[in-house]
């Protein structure tokens, strides 16, 4: 199979969707104003805000179920690393499980980066139909968040179009 990768304009579009869907249901839940999205150069931490008046840095990622999920949103394609990612989850049967397998792994990956940033938060965009809120919520004790994180907080959008909301993992 051909590497293809998605396009930066693909990237940051998918970014900027899944941190509008997060700015949106963050202010529904906590009545805080969190406005005006722009994209950083260099890219660590993806976007910029203003939560409440003052900078928030944010660092995207999303939870993919499979290849064929990822494969549908990315127009462009997958590179090879993800799609060897997404073919080791496939092989988990439980969905339960698959879901913290790749989570965790997002997690652990994300630990590791180092950003430039006083303030920085993790937003996972889930894109996996069979998971919503209540997986998350149900689930939240087995969810490694790595202690030595830069995060100041990370949370999860349970489903792609945020419309069960968001959990809080840290």
């Amino acid at each position: 199979m051909t590497e293809r990768l998605p396009s930066e304009q693909e990237k940051r579009r998918l970014e900027h969707d899944a941190a509008k869907v997060f700015m949106r249901c963050y202010e529904q839940l906590t009545g805080e104003p969190i406005r005006h999205i722009w994209h950083n150069q260099p890219i660590k931490p993806d976007v910029s805000c203003f939560l409440m008046g003052e900078r928030l840095d944010i660092e995207i990622a999303h939870l993919y179920g499979s290849e064929e999920e990822a494969q549908a949103i990315l127009d462009q394609g997958i590179s090879l690393n993800t799609q060897h990612a997404l073919a080791e989850q496939e092989s988990i049967d439980d969905i339960n499980a698959r879901l913290l397998s790749a989570l965790n792994s997002i997690l652990k990956n994300k630990s590791t980066k180092h950003y430039h940033s006083n303030r920085v938060w993790l937003v996972i965009r889930n894109a996996h139909p069979s998971w919503d809120k209540r997986q998350f919520e149900q689930h939240c004790a087995s969810i490694i968040v790595p202690p030595d994180s830069e995060f100041e907080q990370i949370w999860i959008v349970a489903d792609f179009s945020g419309q069960s909301g968001i959990v809080r993992l840290a």
